[in-house]
């Protein structure tokens, strides 16, 4: 396998990603305010904190992934 077909995957994957994000955008607000409220404060930021709302990210990603054009 050749180095170079591994970065052209790579930026195809990521020329993709402006569109997902596009699409994502309400549960990528939503994960951003859950991390905000999370770190702020004088307690610490704990892992898994906002595991709903980055889940519900995810699976935002993948479908948009799957629907955006290649």
């Amino acid at each position: 396998m050749s180095g170079r077909g591994v970065w052209l995957r790579a930026r195809a994957r990521l020329r993709r990603f402006p569109a997902a994000l596009a699409a994502c955008g309400d549960q990528a607000a939503a994960y951003g305010r859950c991390v905000a409220a999370a770190a702020a404060g004088p307690a610490e930021l704990r892992r898994d904190a906002c595991l709903e709302e980055f889940q519900a990210l995810r699976e935002c990603f993948a479908r948009a992934v799957r629907l955006c054009p290649s």
